[in-house]
């Protein structure tokens, strides 16, 4: 049984994945994640491959024992594994809760880890590793500390995976989308912290890209070229004039 596996896949960028694997790929069951069982359950309506919806949150070790007796029991040949389950909040580092902040880190980085250990046993030649990240993977973003942090573990942890599994004939690849029109707003905005959102992709942009980047074996996929020119000076600029420059553009001191 030939499956793609894709967390955060209730809405946004996950949901898009879904719908677009669902197209390129021959596939017999895309097994979806989320917390929300009904808005899985949904997806059966646009995908012509079968709906496995299985509602879980991934920070709770229960939900991951789950996942991996699943796998161990059906054995499926997974030949996509999206992990697009994540959050973030706006704000200084210390205006937002202890537990939340760590959360962040639960789920963009460890619940991501984990994902990728125990699925890799079950992909072969040709399959593919989608750890989305963000443009904030690229630099230190204040009063998006730990978000902006949990991201450059994903950017960093794909381009590595991406080169131990290359003998495998898997390849690993970070997502980097910038602002996003997603439901992933509804959580991060509480405040006018961040005023300055300078352009958006959509879901179904930077997922289209992600699939051509990765048939084209690139271990980054970036979406527009204005997010490219600026991951460039990001990266030959100092980061203090950067992270100067975006506080500026957001209307705090630096």
């Amino acid at each position: 049984m030939k499956i793609a596996v894709v967390t955060g896949a209730s809405s946004g960028i996950g949901r898009e994945f879904a719908v677009q694997l669902d197209r390129s790929e021959a596939l017999d069951e895309i097994w979806v994640i989320a917390r929300r069982r009904e808005r899985l359950e949904q997806l059966q309506d646009v995908l012509c491959a079968r709906v496995r919806p299985l509602d879980m949150d991934l920070t709770e070790p229960e939900s991951l024992e789950t996942y991996s007796g699943l796998l161990n029991a059906e054995r499926p040949e997974v030949r996509a594994l999206v992990n697009c389950a994540g959050f973030g909040v706006f704000g200084a580092f210390t205006a937002r809760s202890l537990p939340q902040q760590l959360e962040i880190v639960d789920l963009n980085d460890k619940a991501l880890a984990a994902m990728a250990y125990l699925t890799l046993p079950h992909m072969g030649d040709g399959a593919a590793i989608y750890n989305v990240a963000s443009s904030s993977a690229f630099q230190p973003v204040p009063y998006i500390a730990v978000y902006g942090a949990s991201k450059a573990f994903v950017l960093s942890f794909s381009r590595a995976l991406n080169a131990e599994l290359k003998p495998r004939g898997i390849r690993s690849m970070a997502v980097c989308p910038h602002w996003c029109r997603t439901e992933f707003f509804d959580t991060a905005v509480t405040d006018d912290t961040i005023v300055y959102y300078n352009f958006f992709n959509t879901p179904e942009e930077v997922v289209s890209r992600a699939l051509r980047d990765m048939a084209r074996g690139k271990d980054v996929s970036i979406c527009k070229p204005q997010l490219r020119v600026q991951q460039l000076l990001t990266k030959l600029l100092p980061h203090a004039l950067v992270m100067k420059v975006w506080c500026r553009q957001q209307k705090k001191p630096s």
